[in-house]
Formats: C-alpha cells, sequence, structure tokens
C-alpha cells in the first residue's frame, strides 16, 4: 500500500545533521582565531625582546640617541723639547779580553789570584819553577865576564904592538891584525850581553803577571802541572768590566743620519734593564762600523759605558736608544689623541659648546705615551683622548676629569643577567654568594642560575618561556589544542 511520508519525520532527521556541522564550523574558526591570536603574542614579544639587541642595549651605542652627549676625557697640548732616539738591539761585551798565557814552558808552582778577583795591571797571577832559565841565566852572565878578560888582554897587546910598531922594533900588519882581534872581542861582548839580556826576560816569564786590569774568570791550570806556551787554554781568562762596551745594530735607512749626528759632536746611548723602561747606564758612541752587514741590512755601531756598579755584564742582550737630536719647543699630546682614518691621522678637537671637530694632524714622531704634532693644533686646543666608540665629528660630548691613576684588575671579573635586564660587579657578587649558598643546601650553582635567568626571561617574554603562564594566556593557551578536530 502506498502512502505519502509525513514531512514532519524528515525535518527530525536533518536538523541534528545540521546542528553538528554548524557546531565543528565554529569550533574550527574558534581554534584558528585562537590559533592567530597566540601568534600575533608571540611575534609581538619577540620583537619587543629583539629591540634591546638593535637598540645597543636600552640606547646605548649606535642606536642610542643622537641629541645625548657622549662622556669623554681630553687633553691640552703643550710645549717641550723632545728628544729623538733611535732604537736597537745590541750585546755587552768587555771592553777587553785577554787569555792570560805562560810564554816559557815549565813546572806552576804558584797560583796567587782568587776565581772572581779584580787584579790590577802588573800583579802576578802564577809562577814557574825558575831553577832552568836563571842557571841559562848565569851561564850567560859568566860567559860575558870571560870574554871581557880575554878583551882586556887583547888591548893590552894592542897597545904593545903599536908602540914596536911606532919605533919601527916591530911590524905594523902585527899592530892591524891585534886591532882587528880587539874589535872582533868587543862585538863578542855585545852579543854576549844581549844573550843576557834575553835570559833575564826568559827568567822574568816565569813570573806570569798580569797585563791589563780587569776581573779574573775561572782557573783553567791548577798548580803543580805542567804548562806549555804553546797551550792554547792558557791560565785564565781577565775581562776589562770598567768600562764595558756594548755592540748593537741599526737599519741601514739610518747610516745617514747617524753619520749626520755624530759629525756634530759626541752621541749619547742608554741602555735599558730588564723591564725595558728603566735606563741602567748612559755612554757615549765610540765607533760606527765602515760596511753594512748584507745579510741581516744592519750596520753595527760600539758604545762605551762607565758600569760603575756592574750592571753590565758580558754576554749580555740589552735594548739600547741612540739619541742624534732634540726637537726644540714642540708640540706634544697624548699619543691616545691621534686616530688613523682612510685620509690620515687626525684628533678631535673640542670646540665651541662642547661640539668635536675631526681636524687634520700631520705627526713627527710618537712613542707609547707621546705624539709629536707638526701641524694641525694649537696649545689652545683641547683634544679627546679616550671616548671615540660612541664619538662623530659634530658629536656633542661631555668631558669628564681624570684626577686619580686607574686601579687595574688583577682578574676579569664574572658577569650574569640581573633580573633587570643589567650587568654589573654587583649582579656578579651575588651571583658568586648565591651559587655558594646553593651548593651548601644541596643545590647546584648552575641550576640556581639557570632558574634565575629563566625567571628574567620570563618576566621579560611573558608566556613565551618555560614557566606557567598567567590565567588569561592560560586558558587560551589550553583551550586551543583541545577545540582542533
Amino acid at each position: 500500500m502506498l502512502f505519502k511520508p509525513d514531512s514532519t519525520d524528515d525535518e527530525k532527521r536533518t536538523a541534528p545533521r545540521k546542528r553538528s556541522l554548524l557546531s565543528r564550523l565554529l569550533g574550527r574558526m574558534v581554534s584558528l582565531l585562537i590559533t592567530l591570536v597566540i601568534l600575533g603574542g608571540l611575534g609581538y614579544l619577540g620583537w619587543l625582546a629583539f629591540q634591546p639587541k638593535q637598540n645597543g642595549g636600552g640606547g646605548r651605542g649606535a642606536g642610542g640617541r643622537p641629541d645625548l652627549p657622549v662622556p669623554v676625557l681630553a687633553a691640552t697640548p703643550h710645549v717641550q723639547n723632545v728628544p729623538v732616539y733611535l732604537d736597537g738591539v745590541g750585546s755587552v761585551r768587555a771592553l777587553n779580553t785577554v787569555t792570560v798565557r805562560s810564554q816559557v814552558d815549565g813546572k806552576l808552582i804558584a797560583v796567587n789570584f782568587v776565581e772572581g778577583q779584580d787584579v790590577k795591571k802588573g800583579d802576578v797571577l802564577g809562577e814557574i819553577d825558575p831553577a832552568i832559565y836563571q842557571a841559562q841565566y848565569d851561564q850567560a852572565v859568566a860567559t860575558k865576564a870571560k870574554d871581557e878578560a880575554l878583551l882586556a888582554n887583547q888591548k893590552i897587546d894592542l897597545a904593545r904592538y903599536e908602540q914596536l910598531a911606532a919605533s919601527n922594533a916591530g911590524s905594523k900588519q902585527q899592530a892591524d891584525t891585534q886591532r882587528a882581534l880587539v874589535a872582533q872581542q868587543q862585538a863578542i861582548i855585545k852579543a854576549d850581553q844581549a844573550q843576557i839580556d834575553n835570559m833575564r826576560a826568559t827568567l822574568g816569564y816565569t813570573k806570569i803577571v798580569a797585563p791589563i786590569s780587569g776581573r779574573a774568570g775561572l782557573r783553567q791550570v791548577d798548580q803543580g802541572n805542567i804548562i806549555h806556551a804553546s797551550d792554547t787554554t792558557g791560565l785564565v781568562i781577565l775581562t776589562q768590566l770598567q768600562p764595558i762596551a756594548v755592540w748593537f745594530s741599526l737599519p741601514q735607512q739610518q747610516i745617514m743620519r747617524v753619520n749626520a749626528a755624530a759629525a756634530k759632536g759626541q752621541l749619547a746611548v742608554d741602555v735599558f734593564g730588564n723591564d725595558g723602561v728603566t735606563v741602567i747606564d748612559t755612554g757615549k758612541l765610540t765607533g760606527i762600523d765602515n760596511q753594512v752587514d748584507p745579510t741581516t741590512g744592519t750596520l753595527k755601531l760600539k758604545a762605551e759605558f762607565p758600569n760603575a756598579s756592574y750592571q753590565l755584564w758580558p754576554g749580555q742582550f740589552v735594548n739600547v736608544r741612540l739619541k742624534v737630536e732634540t726637537l726644540p719647543q714642540a708640540i706634544v699630546v697624548p699619543t691616545s689623541a691621534v686616530q688613523r682614518g682612510p685620509a690620515g691621522t687626525f684628533s678631535y678637537v673640542i670646540g665651541e659648546g662642547d661640539i668635536v671637530t675631526a681636524k687634520p694632524v700631520t705627526v713627527t714622531q710618537q712613542n707609547e705615551h707621546e705624539a709629536v704634532i707638526a701641524s694641525g693644533l694649537t696649545t689652545s686646543d683641547r683634544v679627546v683622548t679616550t671616548g671615540f666608540a660612541n664619538l662623530a665629528d659634530g658629536s656633542k660630548v661631555v668631558v669628564g676629569k681624570d684626577d686619580g691613576p686607574p686601579a687595574a684588575d688583577l682578574a676579569p671579573r664574572k658577569r650574569s643577567r640581573n633580573p633587570d635586564g643589567k650587568r654589573g660587579a654587583q649582579g656578579d657578587s651575588q651571583s658568586k654568594d648565591q651559587s655558594k649558598d646553593g651548593k651548601q643546601d644541596g643545590q647546584g650553582g648552575n641550576g640556581e642560575h639557570r632558574g634565575r635567568r629563566e625567571h628574567s626571561e620570563g618576566d621579560q617574554k611573558g608566556q613565551t618561556g618555560p614557566a606557567p603562564a598567567p590565567a588569561a594566556g592560560g586558558e587560551q593557551s589550553g583551550g586551543a589544542p583541545k577545540a582542533q578536530p
């Protein structure tokens, strides 16, 4: 049997389907909206966190406010006479060095010096057994006495022959022959005297004397040994320490400058101590080598120093400076005031209204502390010496005071971030104290520091940290996963 279905039944069946579809569509829209809100909040917080990095830490640095003055320190150029030095490296050498050797062979019977003793010229340092040389000397003296007696007899015969020849009682030839014998004997006596002088000198060589005044080194031969004139070691080495010499080198480019300065007068030379700052002795330039060393391209020079306190020792390496001239009435500024740019050297000059201007300067010479300015500055200018990091041409500055010397840190300090996002020594000390307390309570110092850092980041970034989010944010972030299909 055919019948028409009731319309109310169809409506009852389609109504729940429409309501479920609508609820799912609304749920997706709400989930999408919540997701967009969370992403927007995260982006805004990330932008806030990125701002301090762009501004260089709260307005300091290149991104800071241009109207704020830059703190600097300043100095005023002054006029003084500036010496010009040429620096070199040299070695200390004894002014005279002598290896004392024996001039005769024999047994060393006495050593009359102590190692390291200062001796004077002519002092007897050692003695050799003189018995043999004394006998040879006595023999030479006896030979001369014999020849002198023979000469006296020959002179008597010559006088007799001359008388006989004058009275024609004797031959003149016999008288001439006797006269030749007398001359011959006189020559023999002179040879005997020379032999005596030689033996006297040889006998004197048995006493080994100091040829110069100086300091004795270590003894090379002990008493009782046989020494020879051909020995290369010698008895001892003497070195002259007062005065003393220093040999040093300068680049070949300074030859003309040194020669021109040496032609005007004596040049002063300073020697520095081990610290490289203290001048331990001052002497004079005594010699310039006549050629340049082709292997190093340097010229050797020699200076002489009094060495009154024995502060210089042979073989020691030292830093040397040679004064070649003096710049009269030169303008001097601290070396830190001279800056270098693409166009050359310049200095920041503080003008009216504490506005700095970059002025080009010409530097004659400079060292670690002072620079000599040839042009560009006057004694009425004020130049910046510290604070160039944030400085530019036309910047306004505030000049600080540098009354006392800065206190040097023996070691770098540990840096940590405070809850307000700043770094400082106080936060460092608190971090160390809290770290120590945490270790005593059974907590690690790294964990406590990490927790405090996370807490500070949570305060700055809000919901992005691992800490629990606020109530409103928590409802949104917590409801989003549940609303997703």
